[in-house]
């Protein structure tokens, strides 16, 4: 290995060229190659002087890479994650992890058996606002958490369709794309989801897909969750509007999560916690105050984690198994959604109830 850990990009579209910007501003990582076939990827990777191919198998034809980003459309991840696992190749599957639970246990089992470390990109839980908001939940700052409200209302231009038809299918929709970001992070925040119930409504604009759901999670823990997504709302609250996390959305000043607890409650990301003087009482005023926290960038945080988990000091954060349990709740908002049951999530590895 070099001093720094050299990484390929595989797939160069928005996610990818946002990781491609990540490595380059990450200190123990290197830009090691592009693949993507496209004419835009080869015109990037010869601004930044570093091969591109138009084949996946060509990357590992010289032992050129030690790690790998999947950043392909979600159809295609676990047909290249399962390819760079096979080649011994280290990877950090973009999210969600795959279109199905079937697909994602096929590339968990691949990377146990071969021994090849797999991430998935919920870049989120490396965000020092998520870090310092469950610090303060798990310190009892706000008591014991109640419920949790989470929305994320987008409006996605007609250019992100036209450029990437993947996007209208069935399946690949706000739910998929969006929420579960969002899943990921109320697992992160309240444990494992016992118990779903979901409506979406179809496209406005003609698709296979749902522009609008919206879902109640019940928790192991208590907590009740009712989160809703869409991407056809012109609105401020959604985690990309408000965090500021990635500078091409204009950033608001609201908040898109809201934690409620016994003696107090949390707004994300704006991190102002809420409660009254004493006990609580709704007769009495209720204060707030903000917490602290760091500006960093997530993705180049989560860049030098896997440039560590590569070279084995570091365990991952997280791992393909976590990408595998948000992706199992999202599949059961999206069965839920379609035939109007309250379903129950069941042991890894089971089928969801049949439509």
């Amino acid at each position: 290995m070099t001093d720094n850990t050299r990484i390929a990009v595989i797939g160069c579209g928005l996610a990818g060229r946002r990781h491609v910007e990540a490595i380059q501003h990450a200190p123990d990582a290197q830009l090691a190659a592009i693949v993507d076939p496209d004419d835009s990827a080869l015109s990037l990777a010869a601004d930044l002087a570093v091969p591109c191919f138009n084949r996946l198998d060509d990357l590992f034809d010289d032992g050129m890479v030690d790690g790998a980003i999947v950043a392909t459309p979600t159809p295609l991840h676990v047909r290249h994650g399962l390819a760079c696992i096979e080649h011994g190749c280290p990877v950090l599957v973009e999210k969600p992890i795959a279109v199905t639970c079937n697909e994602a246990q096929s590339l968990i089992a691949a990377s146990r058996k071969q021994g090849v470390a797999l991430l998935v990109g919920h870049h989120r839980r490396y965000n020092d606002i998520v870090q310092t908001a469950r610090a303060a939940i798990d310190g009892g700052m706000i008591g014991r958490l109640r419920a949790v409200q989470a929305t994320c209302w987008l409006y996605k231009p007609a250019s992100y369709f036209t450029t990437a038809p993947w996007r209208t299918r069935r399946n690949l929709g706000p739910v998929s794309v969006n929420l579960v970001h969002d899943v990921d992070l109320l697992r992160h925040f309240c444990g494992e989801v016992v118990r779903v119930q979901a409506q979406s409504v179809p496209a406005i604009r003609g698709f296979e897909n749902e522009d609008l759901a919206a879902a109640i999670l019940s928790f192991r823990s208590g907590v009740v969750a009712t989160v809703s997504v869409a991407d056809a709302i012109a609105a401020p609250w959604s985690w990309e509007l408000t965090t500021g996390e990635n500078p091409v959305y204009p950033r608001t000043t609201e908040s898109c999560y809201l934690m409620g607890g016994s003696h107090g409650s949390l707004s994300i990301p704006d991190l102002r916690v809420w409660s009254h003087k004493g006990n609580p009482d709704w007769w009495s005023p209720i204060e707030q105050r903000s917490l602290k926290t760091r500006s960093a960038d997530p993705l180049v945080l989560q860049v030098s984690h896997f440039a560590k988990v590569i070279r084995g000091r570091e365990s991952p954060l997280v791992p393909g198994i976590e990408g595998l349990r948000s992706l199992q709740v999202v599949e059961a908002v999206q069965v839920a959604a379609r035939t109007g049951k309250t379903l129950d999530i069941t042991p890894l590895g089971q089928p969801l109830p049949p439509d």
